[in-house]
């Protein structure tokens, strides 16, 4: 409610329904992204925790990186990076709200079929058919910029 009144005071009476759904959907989705992710952290560190030992511990200090992964990219690699990631959100961006919206939440928040349904407030049909639909566009749309994804 305290978004509704500061940034859509000053809208019409009629469009507030609107835009206090929104902002609830939007707020209820932020929650339950970062508690999963918050989760899956907090899962991952503590397979590491040693079984019988009191002792504070810190997982980051039993890491290996024996390939030297988290080197930075060379400069070369990282525009590559960029240019491919550019080239991705274009495509995105010219999907269709709800093809967007599906791919989005299926592939990139990792959200299951069920949880996109419902985030969605449509069946888990239809987040099949938006995601199928949006994969294909983005795979043609990529492909005829040159990047063939594996």
């Amino acid at each position: 409610m305290i978004k509704l009144a500061e940034k859509y005071g000053s809208k019409p009476a009629a469009e507030l329904p609107l835009l206090f759904q929104r902002i609830l959907q939007n707020t209820i989705r932020d929650y339950y992204r970062r508690q999963k992710v918050r989760n899956a952290w907090t899962t991952l560190f503590s397979s590491f925790a040693p079984k019988n030992e009191e002792a504070e511990y810190d997982p980051l200090d039993n890491l290996k990186d024996d390939e030297n992964r988290s080197a930075p990219a060379t400069p070369d690699e990282s525009l590559q990076q960029s240019q491919v990631i550019a080239l991705i959100e274009q495509a995105l961006g010219k999907l269709p709200m709800r093809q967007r919206e599906a791919f989005l939440l299926r592939y990139w928040e990792g959200l299951d079929t069920a949880e996109t349904a419902t985030a969605m407030g449509c069946t888990e049909g239809s987040v099949k058919t938006h995601c199928s639909r949006a994969a294909h566009a983005l795979a043609v749309s990529l492909k005829e910029k040159g990047l063939e994804l594996p």
